[in-house]
This record gives structure tokens, sequence and C-alpha cells, in this order.
């Protein structure tokens, strides 16, 4: 006989599974005493950590064992806790006869109901301010008030409601482009807003920090980007003029079949910078210079932000339009001097002329870019047009800057021929010393030479006989067989025994033996006999409305 691992009821081996079977109703065996009463042993109950001794088939497996947790105590508050215990056992249950389930019963779960305390809270715990980060504490003002969008783009109508670029953007056919503009008029601003705008993958790079190597890089992760989930990818080129025309190579093949959008930021002119098998590939659109009202604009919606400490008796309308003036069309400048302007006005006793005596003056002559060959060509111009204000202006600007000297005084020798020429042949010597002084002298005296043969150059007659002689001269060359036409032979030179021999210089009439050295004498070839290069007028004979009465 042994006892059922289930009801603990005497049955005998050979009907244990139909017992089971039955739930513990049938094959009980009645006539037989306990195991314990036959081996003639108390029939007291063994204590409960003793296991009876029955066959392993018959143990319920470990894992499947009732687990008993501990008590479970959650404290939400001081003066709110929930207590959370596992639920006991009936007391009217008898101790002894604590019911075990079946590996196979349904184990239906315990729901825990919500308590009373929390039952009345119904409103959503309050929002966490959004974190920043040091990136954006450090960043300067010019990068925090950075335009996020389009629409708050100022100063371009590209990106206006009704430009182009603008409506490219929006039907999402954003071509590889060349943002030729200079510096603070929003290239990097508008090529982040467009990324934005159409979705796609963006990826920045200078190319004063990444080589083609990086280049190649991007362009795998592109096409698989490309391939994989279908998104384009933005690659976004800042100061691309710095990349060398061979670098610029590595650009071709991925933007002609679409695997990269070309967006390329430069200040210099693309023409004479990005080589032309590139820009072929690109669209070049020009950012204009932004106006006062646009720097101003700009600044009011800075200090509107960042601003509200400021004391407005020295950060006024006025003073923002003196800082719009100063940056000379770049915001960012102008946003930087801003920053600048605002940590100043929080010492006490500090007034406005003090602070824009403190503010430093940031040079907008670049000695590398177009601004040195435009502010030279309206020297020249000045110089020709017989203005000595605008002369005297644009060498000071460009003195001040930082030019070398040397090349004004170069340019002075040109216009001292070119310019006045034959009419005050004194003025080539005048420019040719003035040029001495400034490579004997250096600055900053040697200033004073150079604006005196400017304005010297300026006061004297004009003359271009030489210089438009010398420019039909040329035009001449150009025409076909004339840059090669034969010297005449009574003009060659001959060295040696067989050039005399074969007639070079006979027939020559040496000048000086002439009286007032007058000979009747060829010096063109002979199909340009007849033909004249030098005009008789100085200047030319067209008019001007406005300069005649």
């Amino acid at each position: 006989m042994v006892h059922c691992p289930i009801c603990g009821k005497a049955v005998k081996p050979r009907d244990i599974n139909n017992h089971i079977d039955s739930g513990c109703t049938s094959h009980l065996d009645t006539g037989s005493p306990p195991p314990a009463q036959q081996n003639g042993t108390s029939s007291q109950k063994p204590p409960t950590s003793q296991k009876p001794s029955l066959s392993k088939f018959f143990q319920t497996p470990a894992a499947k064992r009732a687990t008993v947790y501990p008590t479970l105590k959650i404290e939400a508050s001081p003066s709110l806790r929930l207590q959370l215990k596992t639920e006991s056992n009936d007391a009217s249950a008898p101790s002894t006869q604590a019911q075990r389930k079946r590996s196979f019963d349904e184990v239906v779960p315990t729901t825990i109901q919500e308590p009373e305390a929390f039952a009345d809270i119904t409103e959503d715990p309050p929002k966490k301010k959004p974190k920043i980060n040091a990136f954006q504490k450090a960043a300067p003002l010019a990068e925090r008030m950075r335009p996020r969008t389009l629409d708050e783009c100022i100063g371009q109508e590209l990106v206006g409601p009704q430009g182009v670029l603008r409506g490219l953007i929006e039907q999402d056919r954003v071509p590889s482009i060349i943002l030729w503009g200079g510096a603070g008029t929003g290239k990097t601003t508008i090529a982040r807003c467009i990324a934005s705008m159409v979705g796609s993958r963006f990826v920045e790079i200078n190319s004063t920090s990444s080589g083609v190597g990086e280049c190649k890089k991007i362009f795998a992760e592109a096409r698989g980007e490309l391939g994989l989930t279908g998104r384009k990818t933005i690659l976004f080129c800042d100061e691309i003029h710095r990349f060398t025309k061979a670098q610029q190579d590595c650009f071709l093949g991925p933007v002609e079949n679409g695997q990269v959008t070309l967006i390329g930021a430069t200040t210099e002119n693309p023409s004479f910078k990005v080589q032309n098998a590139l820009l072929s590939r690109c669209r070049t659109f020009t950012l204009q210079k932004l106006t006062d009202d646009d720097i101003l604009q700009i600044l009011e919606r800075a200090l509107a932000s960042e601003g509200q400490d400021i004391p407005s008796d020295l950060i006024d309308v006025e003073f923002l339009k003196y800082l719009a003036a100063f940056s000379d069309g770049d915001a960012r400048t102008a946003l930087n001097l801003l920053e600048l302007a605002m940590s100043l006005s929080t010492r006490p006793s500090i007034t406005k002329d003090e602070i824009k005596a403190s503010l430093t003056k940031t040079l907008v002559y670049d000695r590398a870019g177009d601004q040195h060959y435009d502010t030279i060509s309206a020297f020249h111009k000045s110089v020709r047009g017989s203005d000595p204000d605008a002369a005297l202006y644009y060498l000071a600007r460009m003195l001040q800057s930082g030019e070398d000297p040397l090349y004004i005084a170069r340019r002075m020798v040109v216009i001292a021929s070119e310019d006045v020429g034959l009419a005050d042949n004194s003025m080539l010597s005048l420019a040719t010393s003035a040029y001495t002084a400034a490579e004997k002298i250096g600055m900053p005296e040697c200033r004073i030479a150079l604006a005196h043969a400017a304005v010297a150059l300026c006061l004297a007659p004009k003359s271009t006989r030489a210089y438009r002689g010398l420019n039909n001269a040329y035009t001449a060359l150009r025409e076909p067989g004339v840059a090669s036409l034969s010297i005449p032979i009574h003009l060659r030179n001959a060295p040696t025994k067989l050039m005399k021999e074969l007639g070079y210089g006979d027939q020559y009439k040496y000048n000086p033996n002439y009286k007032e050295g007058r000979v009747v004498q060829e010096y063109l070839p002979e199909q340009l006999q007849g033909r004249t290069f030098l005009e008789e007028r100085d200047l030319g004979t067209e008019i001007d409305p406005g300069a005649w009465p």
C-alpha cells in the first residue's frame, strides 16, 4: 500500500494511476491499515519536514512546486503608503489539508486592484523641462539664433515665398547646387533647412578638415542608404573652394548618378574656384548681401529672445542700427557684436559710448578673395575718372585692411602708362618713384607717397593712345596667319657670315645717318603695310549726355 501524492490516502500500488485519473475518489484501500500501523509503529503522522518515501515518478518536479514569496511593501510617500501582501490561506480551512494544484491545472493570474488613495489622481505628472547640453550653452549667440526653417530666413529672395529655390525644395526636387555669397549671408542655414524639409539624410563636412578618403566613405554609405531604404543623402560641403580642383573630381561620379545631392557653399567666385566639370553638374545660386534693415531685424529678434535683463537705455534701436551698419551685411558679425555688447552692458556705470568704443572693429576686406580684386578695380577706375576723393577712399580702405602697399604701387605704375600715358609722360616716373619709396620705407609712412602719386594721377590729363594702340596690335594677331608673317629680310639680324650671304640686313637704311632720320623704308610685313594701330586721338569720341550742357 502506498499513499497518494495528491490526497494522501492509502491506495494499492497497482491502482495508483486509476486513483489519480478518477480525481482521487475511487480505488481506495479501506481494508488494509496504514503502512505505519502494519509495521507496529504509532499512527501519529510524521513531521511535516519529513517526506514520504515515494518513487520519484510520483513526486512533483521541483520546478513546478508552489513558491511562497515574501511580503512586498511599497512606500509611495510619507503620507501615502501602499502595502501589498500575499494572500494567506482561509482560517476556516484545515491547516493540515492544504490542497496542492496539479501541474496541468490552469493558473489564474492575480489582479492587483488600485488602492483608493490613487483613485482620485487624474492629472498627468508635470512635464520635465528639456535639458540644455553643454554645447548649446557654449554656442555663441549667432549659432543659437540660427533659423530653423526657411520662413525664419531674412533677406534672401531665393528662399522666400516666391523664390526659385524655395519652389524646388517644396517639390522635393532639390538638385545639386552651389551657394555663392559673402560671410554671414545664410549659406549653411539654408542647407540645413533644406535637409530638414525634404527629410533626407544630411551629412555636413568642411573642406578644411575633410579629405577625399572621408568623402568616398560618405558616398559608399549614401549608396547603401539609397539601396536599402530609398532615402537620399544631402552632402553639405562648406568652403568647397578650398578643395583643389583635383580633389573636386571625387564629387563628379556620385553627383552625376544621383548617389548624393551636393550643396557646396563658397565665398569665392565659383567660376574661378570650382572646376567646370562640377559646375556643369550643379546649379549656382547667388546669395545677396544683407541690407542694414535685414541685419536690424535679425538683431531685434535676438535681443527680444536673449536680452530680457539688458538695460534698455544702453542697447536700444539706435544702438542696433549702429551695429547693423558696422557689420557690413554680415549677420554673424552683427550677432557676435551684439553678444559682446550685452556682456559689457552688465558692468556698473558703463555708458553707450563706452560700449561702442570697446567693440573691436572687424575688417570686411578680404585680401585673398573677391574684395581684393573689387577694391583695386574701384581704385583704378576712380583714378581713370579723375576723382581724387574716391581714389583716396579706396586707397585708405585697402591700406587699413592690411593690403600690400607694393601691390597698390604696381597698379599705379600701370595707370601711369595705361590711362595718363602720352598726355603726361612724367607720371610714369612719379609712379615708379612711389613704388621705390613704398619698397624702401614701408608702412605706415609709405602711405603718404602712395597718396601723392594717386592724387597726381587723378589730376593729370589722360591719354590712352599707347594703350589702345597696343590692344589694336593684339587684335591683329588674332587674325588668321598674321602672327606667323615673315619678318622683312632687310630688318633681320645678320650675326653670321651665312646670314649675310643670304641677304639678311641688306638694303637696311640706318636712320641716324640721314638728315632728321627721315628715310623711305617699310617696317611692317608686306601683308600689313599701310595698316595703322596707333590712333590720332588721345581719348574716345562717345558723349555722355550728363557730362555736357
